[in-house]
């Protein structure tokens, strides 16, 4: 069997290996307390059915109502500031779901607006991710002359430390702005930081989402929008160099 055969078999076992670790471990973390909301969500909905007399269909209907007014708490999501927010998340591919067309022709614009939006955004990161590495390898170089090393060209390595360090100052000083603005505690943001920059976008949290920000804070909302574009940049351009560094071992 070729090598670059048995590198990619590999690759799989290791990945599904990984799979199924994750899965034994957030079932370990995860399944007990998931119960418990399950069984608490029960004995509310039966004790509210008992005390004020609602019948399941309607008890069906109120809730239907709750989970769709909760992206209208930051108000009006399809006027032009709130429209601008999606596109965002669209072409960066993150998709928090808090916000989803429910027209026909808002459904087929989205499916089209992607199919060009996402290589488009593909690019401009990548754009974006080499001019950083191109400046980091100027100043990680002048650095290594400064202190006169042997080699003074920037190492793959070199670049990765420094990607990461931005990364992290990205993340903590991100953090601390959106728990600010939304209330979180700091690791809740921390996390929300981590979900939004990997393009995971679970949609547990999401900003802009309280308190009529996408009509009351403009220059929230343009924070929010050049962490996302700006933090991806970065993040990508980590994960690029991570993944070609594995690729040439």
């Amino acid at each position: 069997m070729k090598r670059q055969h048995i590198k990619t078999l590999s690759l799989v076992i290791t990945t599904f290996t990984y799979l199924l670790i994750g899965a034994a471990v957030f079932d370990s973390l995860e399944s007990e307390n998931d119960e418990k909301k399950i069984e608490s969500l029960k004995e509310i909905r039966a004790d509210l059915q008992r005390k004020y007399g609602i019948t399941n269909d309607d008890y069906a209907w109120i809730e239907q109502m709750v989970i769709e007014n909760i992206p209208h708490k930051a108000g009006p999501q399809w006027k032009f500031a709130g429209a601008f927010y999606f596109a965002t998340v669209v072409m960066a591919m993150i998709g928090y779901g808090h916000s989803t067309p429910s027209t026909v022709a808002g459904k087929a614009f989205c499916m089209l607006y992607a199919i060009s939006g996402i290589p488009l955004g593909m690019v401009m990161f990548q754009s974006i991710g080499e001019r950083l590495n191109k400046g980091a390898s100027i100043i990680i170089s002048k650095g290594k002359k400064v202190f006169q090393c042997q080699k003074t060209e920037a190492t793959e390595v070199n670049l990765m430390m420094l990607h990461g360090m931005l990364s992290t100052i990205i993340m903590t000083l991100g953090a601390y702005v959106f728990s600010q603005y939304e209330g979180w505690s700091y690791f809740d943001a921390i996390y929300y930081c981590f979900i939004t920059l990997t393009t995971i976008g679970f949609g547990d949290y999401v900003a802009l989402q309280n308190d009529h920000a996408l009509q009351r804070k403009p220059g929230y909302i343009i924070l929010s929008v050049v962490f996302i574009l700006f933090g991806l940049a970065v993040f990508a351009s980590s994960i690029n160099i991570l993944v070609l560094r594995f690729m040439a071992m």
